[in-house]
């Protein structure tokens, strides 16, 4: 009998809002529940802290810049950003192996209807797309979906034709309803099923979230993480922080309905269930909000893998980047890896097995607004050659950074998050250093640039290299 599969990810949900790491001031009790029966991937970072970039990457086992997707899915940019058909995706691997395949909740792989034209029958709107069926929609037979839209209290969504669906519900709270009513419809079938539930909350707008949940965070007094500046700890800010806990745990909420299903209908045993996010939340950590830059806060994602008697539960150590999740969640399945893969799987990890895998994995972030490409006009350079790239490790997260506009300069840092889990003394890394650690994470660095043909300039002065 082949193992199901349900893969469940939130948006813009960081690894420290997750109670069981007991950092964050939420409560997650189901979560938590399932992360003592599951595996921790406890070194799972997204490798592009943004929406698009991730999500391709956890469909395909590539890298973002592999696949065209340096931006998110959006209007206004010198070129269509999408998942094109013609790669290879886990949801096509999982319909040839046999399965049963479903999609449901945010998408953001799918260009934005307006850049095609001014009045889209399906209503979509600002980032947003309908998914027609065939094969833009990447071996997902069942589709409950929509572009990118944020109005997570009053949310639409698109089936099998352009007109829209409107529930009038919280957005999780619906699609864990039409992700129970999928499950009741198939898991009888003889094929087995492999659901992709995708959560939005808790990304912003942060408001809009059930009063039920703000309701338990209203009076809470925020405790404040080291790295935010004290002058960004302001009564807005503590109310922002409160909403994005209740999101937390409404999600949560939802979550446990799903559990309860797979207990209740004996589940449990045959069917893989991963909880992860696309990236985290920098919540006033430096002084920042949202996503898109180097910070713990912003990459670190939580990763629980879980299939009762199979996969051990406990804690692995082991670098999880955004294109090993193909990889790994084929393999946990006894499916053929494609090719095309980039990533790593960490099957190995998962079974309590001893695995060769790299100790370090890149990140990166390119320039994705409209005014850094016109910003770069004429300079006989690609806006893509800017923002930033990295190394990181158990130990350390190592950076250079160009900027997001050609005047910005270059410059170079090490964290080491051992000593300084807050990030908040970096080395300061000159041009001319020699010493071998820093040599090390350079050579590094530069073998995924070679690998991936990314045109980031390594010095300013010189040429991109490539």
């Amino acid at each position: 009998m082949k193992t199901n599969l349900i893969y469940v990810f939130a948006d813009q949900w960081r690894y420290q809002a997750l109670g069981c790491a007991c950092q964050d001031q939420v409560l997650t009790p189901n979560m938590d529940s399932f992360a003592k029966e599951s595996l921790s991937f406890e070194n799972a970072y997204s490798t592009f802290p943004l929406c698009t970039p991730h999500r391709g990457s956890l469909m395909t086992g590539k890298y973002p810049f592999s696949i065209g997707l340096w931006t998110n899915c959006k209007i206004g940019l010198e070129e269509k950003v999408m998942l094109k058909p013609q790669e290879t995706c886990i949801g096509n691997v999982l319909k040839d192996g046999g399965y049963q395949t479903a999609y449901i909740g945010k998408w953001h792989l799918d260009a934005s209807e307006l850049n095609f034209t001014a009045h889209p029958e399906s209503g979509a709107a600002g980032w947003d797309a309908y998914t027609p069926p065939g094969e833009r929609r990447q071996g997902f037979d069942y589709w409950l979906s929509y572009g990118a839209c944020d109005d997570h209290l009053d949310p639409h969504y698109w089936a099998d034709s352009p007109r829209q669906i409107r529930p009038g519900k919280w957005s999780a709270e619906y699609e864990t309803d039409k992700a129970l009513e999928y499950l009741e419809g198939h898991i009888r079938e003889e094929k087995p099923f492999a659901l992709f539930l995708s959560y939005n909350p808790p990304h912003l707008p942060y408001e809009l979230v059930p009063e039920e949940d703000y309701e338990r965070f209203r009076d809470l007094k925020v405790s404040w993480r080291p790295n935010v500046p004290e002058e960004k700890r302001t009564p807005q800010m503590e109310t922002i922080a409160r909403q994005y806990f209740a999101a937390v745990h409404g999600i949560d909420r939802q979550f446990g309905r799903l559990l309860a299903y797979l207990r209740e209908n004996e589940l449990e045993e045959n069917t893989l269930v991963v909880l992860s996010a696309d990236h985290g939340e920098m919540l006033g950590s430096h002084g920042l909000m949202s996503k898109n830059v180097w910070y713990e806060e912003a990459i670190h994602i939580p990763l629980l893998v879980r299939q009762k008697n199979r996969i051990r539960p406990g804690k692995s150590q082991v670098i999880f980047a955004s294109p090993d999740h193909m990889p790994t969640v084929l393999e946990l399945l006894n499916l053929p890896v494609p090719d095309t893969c980039q990533g790593i799987s960490h099957k190995g990890a998962a079974l309590g097995e001893k695995e060769q895998s790299p100790e370090q994995m890149f990140l990166c972030s390119y320039p994705g607004a409209p005014e850094s490409v016109s910003a770069f006009a004429g300079l006989g350079m690609s806006h893509k050659s800017h923002g930033w790239r990295g190394i990181k490790t158990r130990e350390y997260t190592y950076v250079i950074t160009n900027g997001y506009m050609p005047e910005e300069k270059q410059a170079e840092y090490l964290y080491d998050d051992v000593k300084d889990p807050w990030q908040l003394h970096p080395q300061v890394i000159q041009r001319d250093c020699q010493d071998p650690r820093i040599v090390a994470f350079r050579e590094q660095l530069r073998a995924y640039l070679t690998m991936l043909g990314d045109p980031f300039l390594w010095e300013k002065e010189r040429d991109g290299f490539r």
